[in-house]
């Protein structure tokens, strides 16, 4: 039945002016509904904030522009629909399909709005609760379900237009061999950021660089084709998702312990008390609260080099954070050249000695 019909219109019987009056009518019932809408939507989130419950929160803020639009649209219809009595326009025949195409895209517009909600409160959720989720997982999934909604509803919206779906299907097949030839890159950048999603070797948050190229920084984001990374001097780097499956990529984020290796050299002079520097250093690790014990730890006398004789430090820290590390790293090198100074020992630096014939004394020359 028409909303003229509805209203009362009876065509050429009404006086002139009343098709005006049922257009202000229908806007403005339109104006106040939508206003009361807004009202009630308003309550409903402050009432949504108070509660512990996200979900109800994510609901809210979902509906409340979409059903506004919806209001609004359905009234404007109407309001055509009057005038179309009045008129044999031809733009007026596109109200049925304007009507139904709107519903399906304001009903599209609140599912990725819930969508999107339901992550950010399912994240909230675990982050309050002091639970681990994976946000790229996370991301994945919802990226999944957003390209769900989007074709299923412009399959629902072709055959509302009166397309045949199934010839759509059809051509699909065929011309999605065409496609594939025409955007391989594209394709290509798709699976390889499926393949992140799957394999997971680093996710949003993670430091990651790669030995064959150029890269390295914090992982941003994780799109289909591309991801982006910001760099160690804050500049965004974009990747194709492609490049990840022909490099190696390095993922110091997942380190579970940090190493402290190092080569010190002390003078020749100072050998005899190599064994004695050797064994207070290894004592000195060993006591050390930041250095875990249950990895390997190696001090040992090295090899005789040109302007001193060396030993190494190989040991692993507790704490994965580069700035807690340096910091003990430092404290470790500053307690092995006490001991160097403590065993009466200097550390070695670049010295050439220089013979002279006929003369019984040789001049040693120092400096770097």
């Amino acid at each position: 039945m028409k909303i003229s019909e509805l209203l009362g219109y009876q065509g050429s019987h009404d006086f002139a002016g009343t098709w005006v009056i049922q257009v202000f009518a229908v806007v403005f019932t339109a104006l106040l509904f939508n206003f009361l809408v807004s009202l009630l939507m308003r309550r409903l989130a402050k009432k949504a904030q108070q509660s512990m419950n996200p979900w109800d929160d994510a609901f809210v803020h979902a509906v409340q522009k979409p059903l506004q639009v919806l209001i609004w649209v359905i009234g404007i219809l109407f309001a055509a629909e009057i005038v179309a009595g009045r008129t044999e326009a031809e733009i007026f025949r596109a109200i049925d399909p304007v009507r139904n195409v709107s519903i399906i895209v304001v009903l599209t517009w609140f599912l990725i709005r819930f969508v999107k909600g339901f992550e950010k409160a399912l994240i909230r959720t675990h982050s309050e609760k002091g639970s681990s989720i994976d946000v790229t997982t996370a991301n994945a999934l919802v990226k999944l379900v957003n390209a769900s909604i989007f074709i299923t509803a412009a399959l629902v919206m072709l055959q509302t237009l009166g397309f045949s779906i199934s010839g759509i299907l059809a051509f699909g097949g065929i011309g999605g061999i065409a496609v594939g030839f025409a955007a391989k890159d594209l394709l290509s950048n798709f699976f390889g950021g499926l393949m992140i999603y799957l394999d997971r070797p680093f996710k949003v948050g993670d430091w990651i660089c790669s030995p064959d190229m150029d890269i390295e920084g914090t992982v941003e984001e994780i799109g289909w084709r591309q991801t982006r990374i910001r760099t160690f001097s804050k500049r965004p780097l974009y990747v194709p998702n492609s490049v990840f499956a022909n490099i190696v990529v390095e993922n110091p984020s997942r380190m579970s312990h940090r190493r402290i290796y190092e080569t010190i050299g002390i003078r020749y002079d100072d050998i005899h008390v190599m064994k004695d520097i050797v064994k207070e250093v290894k004592e000195m690790l060993i006591s050390h609260d930041e250095i875990d014990k249950s990895q390997t730890m190696i001090v040992n006398f090295n090899q005789f080099s040109e302007s001193s004789v060396d030993f190494f430090v190989y040991t692993f820290t507790k704490t994965t954070n580069w700035i807690r590390f340096h910091e003990v790293k430092q404290d470790v090198l500053l307690k092995i050249s006490d001991i160097i100074e403590n065993n009466h020992a200097s550390i070695a630096y670049p010295t050439h000695v220089l013979q002279l014939d006929n003369a019984d004394d040789t001049i040693s020359f120092g400096g770097q």
